[in-house]
């Protein structure tokens, strides 16, 4: 089944702060919730809970790239 191309949902990645690891991909509605989300989710690398990160799903990196506002 082809997606939507007029969604609103955008592809998004969370980076480990603790471990700068891009783990997990998740999408989200950008007019709903414009700012950057932040989870607690379990991390492999370290084998506890930290906190993630959204980061853009393309980017070459894994870090965390700070908004200009």
């Amino acid at each position: 089944m082809a997606k939507k191309s007029n969604t609103k949902r955008k592809l998004i990645g969370m980076v480990s702060e603790d471990s700068n690891q891009r783990t997990y991909y998740t999408s989200k509605n950008t007019q709903n919730h414009p700012s950057k989300l932040t989870l607690r989710k379990y991390d492999p690398k370290l084998k506890k809970h930290v906190k993630y990160t959204e980061t853009k799903k393309n980017l070459g990196r894994n870090e965390v790239k700070e908004r200009k506002s």
